[in-house]
Order: C-alpha cells, then sequence, then structure tokens
C-alpha cells in the first residue's frame, strides 16, 4: 500500500519533498497518460439538447463530457493588489503563489516584502539569512505559533504504519479531520485559574502547530476566553522581540483564529536581526510602486527584489476565471454575484453533472483537506453509480436545497468567532469580493453524517432526469 512504501523524513515537508511524494503517486498508479499538463481552460458550457458540458482549452482544443468534477483547489488563484504602477518596478518580482521553479537568490540584494500573513511567514527567516536587508510592509499582522519542525521519529513512523486503519478511522472522527494523536482537552478556559490556563497553553506552545487554536473547548466560541488564549500569544511575541515597538506592531488585535492560525520557524526572532525593518502600512497603505521599489506614508523605499505575498483569491477565485455556462446561459459568475452558493459544497443549483471539490459551503480549508477530498470523491463516485444504476442523464442541486444549505452554515457559523474580522475566509482580502463566510465550521464527522444522510435518503436536495 502507498502509506507503507512512503515515508515522510520531516513534520514539516518542505516543497521538494512533496513535489517528489506527488511524483512518486503519479508514477506508482500510472497517473501520467490521464493528465494534461500546462493547460489552461477558459470556458465550460452546458448544452442543454444534448446533456452534455463543452470544455474548451487556451490552445483551442474542445471536450465533451457527460461530468465536470472542479479540482481546481481552494488556495490556486493568485491576490495580486493593483497597486498604481504595480507593473514599473524594474527588479525582481515575485509573488509567492507563483514562486519561480528555479532557484530565487537574495545573496547581498535589498529586498522588500508585502503581506505578512502564511507565506510571508514562512518566507522571512529564510529571506533574512541571505539578503542585504529586508523591509517587511505589514497592513495586519497574524498569530504564528512554533512550528517545531524537524525529523520524524523512526519509532512514530513504524508505530503509524502498523496500525495505519486504525489511525485514519481516529482521524475521521476528529471535529477537523485530523489530531487523533494529540492530547485533547475538552475543558473551558475558565475552569482553571490563570497559573493552571497559562500551563496548558504553554504545554499546547511547546508542542507547536495548529493544536494551540484546540487548547481549550470555548477559545473558538467564547471571546473572553479567546482573549485569555490571544494574549497568552501576544506575550510571547513582547518575550522574543527585543524592540518594544516592533513587538506592539507585530501583536495581532483580532480574534485569535478568525484568520487562519499560522505556523512559524523562527519568524518572531527574525525582527531581532539588524538587517530586518517593519513597516506598518495600516494607516498609512502603499500609494504606489515605483520603478525602484515603492512608496508609503510619502517615503519611498527602493529594493533590488520585490516580493508579493498578498494571497490568494480563496475557494473561489479560480473558479471564477473560467467562463462557466450552465442551464439557459447563466454563468457561474452570474450566479455567484452576491457570493458563492451551493449545496453541501458539492453541487450548484443551475449546473446539471457539475461537482466542486472542497468547495465553498463544505469543511474544506477548516479541516484536513486530503480527508476531506478524499470523501468528497467517495460521495461523488458514490452519486455517479447511482445515476448508472437509475439510468439518469442529469443530477442537479435544488434551488430550495441550496438555500437551506447556505442558512445551516450562516447559522453555525454565527455562533462561533470566525465571522468576527476581515480574513479570506470572508474573501474579505479581495476588493469588490462579496463577504459571504464560505467554509462550514460544523466539524468533518457532523458534514461527513449530512451527506450520508442526503446519500441514504436517495440524495435528498437533488434531482435526476433521464
Amino acid at each position: 500500500a502507498l502509506q507503507q512504501d512512503w515515508s515522510w523524513t520531516e513534520r514539516y515537508a518542505a516543497q521538494p519533498e512533496i513535489l517528489n511524494y506527488a511524483n512518486h503517486v503519479a508514477d506508482r498508479f500510472g497517473l501520467r497518460p490521464h493528465i494534461r499538463f500546462s493547460t489552461l481552460v477558459v470556458t465550460m458550457t452546458f448544452l442543454e439538447a444534448n446533456n452534455l458540458w463543452r470544455t474548451e482549452t487556451a490552445a483551442g482544443d474542445v471536450f465533451f463530457s457527460r461530468f465536470c468534477i472542479m479540482a481546481t483547489g481552494c488556495l490556486s488563484s493568485t491576490n495580486l493588489p493593483d497597486f498604481e504602477g504595480r507593473d514599473d518596478f524594474q527588479g525582481e518580482a515575485y509573488h509567492t503563489g507563483t514562486w519561480p521553479h528555479d532557484r530565487v537568490d537574495f545573496t547581498g540584494k535589498r529586498v522588500g516584502i508585502i503581506g505578512t500573513g502564511s507565506s510571508s511567514i514562512q518566507s522571512i527567516p529564510i529571506i533574512a539569512a541571505s539578503c542585504a536587508h529586508l523591509t517587511v510592509f505589514q497592513r495586519t499582522p497574524n498569530y504564528a505559533i512554533p512550528a517545531h519542525n524537524g525529523p520524524i521519529d523512526e519509532g512514530y513512523v513504524r508505530d503509524i504504519k502498523q496500525h495505519y486503519d486504525d489511525f485514519r478511522v481516529l482521524n475521521k472522527q476528529m471535529f477537523a479531520g485530523f489530531g487523533a494523536h494529540q492530547t485533547r482537552w475538552e475543558a473551558s478556559v475558565f475552569d482553571l485559574d490563570e497559573a493552571g490556563q497559562t500551563q496548558r497553553f504553554e504545554a499546547r506552545w511547546q508542542e507547536g502547530g495548529l493544536g494551540f487554536s484546540s487548547s481549550f473547548s470555548d477559545t473558538g466560541s467564547n471571546l473572553n476566553a479567546n482573549q485569555i488564549a490571544a494574549e497568552f500569544v501576544r506575550n510571547k511575541i513582547r518575550g522574543t522581540v527585543t524592540d518594544p515597538e516592533t513587538a506592539e506592531l507585530l501583536c495581532p488585535d483580532q480574534v485569535l483564529g478568525c484568520k487562519r492560525v499560522c505556523v512559524d520557524t523562527h519568524y518572531y526572532e527574525t525582527f531581532n536581526r539588524a538587517n530586518v525593518d517593519l513597516v506598518s502600512v495600516k494607516d498609512h497603505p502603499i500609494e504606489r510602486i515605483t520603478p525602484t521599489g515603492l512608496i508609503t506614508n510619502g517615503t519611498q523605499y527602493d529594493f533590488d527584489m520585490l516580493i508579493f505575498a498578498t494571497g490568494f483569491d480563496a475557494m473561489t477565485g479560480t473558479l471564477l476565471k473560467i467562463d462557466i455556462q450552465g442551464r439557459a446561459g447563466i454563468t457561474l459568475a452570474e450566479k455567484w454575484s452576491a457570493g458563492p452558493v451551493t449545496y453541501l459544497g458539492l453541487a450548484i443549483d443551475g449546473f446539471p453533472n457539475f461537482f466542486t471539490v472542497s468547495g465553498p459551503g463544505s469543511p474544506s480549508v477548516l479541516s484536513n483537506m486530503i480527508v476531506t477530498i478524499e470523501q468528497h470523491i467517495d460521495w461523488i463516485m458514490d452519486c455517479l453509480d447511482a445515476m448508472q444504476q437509475r439510468q439518469a442523464t442529469t443530477i442537479e442541486a435544488t434551488d430550495t436545497a441550496t438555500l437551506d444549505w447556505v442558512k445551516t452554515g450562516n447559522a453555525i457559523a454565527a455562533g462561533t468567532l470566525f465571522p468576527t474580522c476581515n480574513s479570506w475566509y470572508l474573501g474579505a482580502n479581495v476588493p469588490g469580493k462579496p463577504r459571504i463566510f464560505m467554509p462550514y465550521v460544523g466539524g468533518f464527522p457532523s458534514y461527513v453524517e449530512i451527506c450520508e444522510q442526503v446519500k441514504r435518503e436517495g440524495y435528498q436536495g437533488f434531482v435526476f432526469s433521464n
């Protein structure tokens, strides 16, 4: 089995190892003949006369299919803000989401990086180690928990492989689809005194990774509990960054977890280096990009290299880049003009035989993506089998089921602290994008049960046609 013949070397594998794994999987299962690389899809049109989808590529190739399964990724469409003069810069310019395959050399260069989200937090320590000077432009500070990355213990690997099936079952029972080997703590923050709270947070801090967010049961739903956790992280920042002014600039004031919590390796320590400066653009946004750098708050900053770590048009960006037309010529862009609406994050009314994988309305980015994707593909394949048994030609979500699902998702999200800040979960990082909380926050196990119930009840909320 695949899990027996592959072993990861680190807790958080770097890009080369992940790429090697992808190549290994493709070769092991003979996938390459079934994949068209370097192919850009530009239009997808549902032909009502014969219930087929017509897909056209930028190269002019045309494909006809009964079904379309959109595995286009949640964080695959880069967000590049339309700064005035953006294309005027004469030095090296990169976006972290479209990083070149060839090595980028920072040695001896003046580097500017815009953004302090997950990609930037991972990049900044590496850039600072070899560049002449790094200037970080920050609009909103983010919470970062130590990754404590390192080699994976061989005994741990052996144990996982010996009990892999059990390990998988346990993970699927976890709220986010992972974390079965982490110690769970179901108590409230307020069940302990201040010393007990600190001890618990410290244990999770030393453990590292995303488990910090679940140190207690109520930090995601109770604002006062959340603020206690957030202040613990802020005090860690203050205790790490030696310059008090810089430390305060790096301290987030939003709810812990309403934006994606990052994991880092020496991120905060990097701001103690003499060759690193932090510039806040929260109150004085970047005015323009110039041939030699950028201007903010009336000050010109010059660079040899400018890096845009400005994130992604999350969850919907790649889908909306394609001209997708469903019934009656209605486009997906028109359908989602007020924000994405789906049924179960799997289907869209008015778009027959069209499935989305880890789309808006599913656990998606708030879960173990691999587990979520597997569940979606299994469900879709069962659905196609059911269609074959029914001799059905099309399947389509109903408008009523779609609206009910959107209401359900919104109601669950409203009971959490997730919608309280401007995050990419809401589309707030992309100017003009409708504000709607996109992921389903009710947890992976409950979502799976809902999907299974829909299936058991003959695909309730869908209509078939022959």
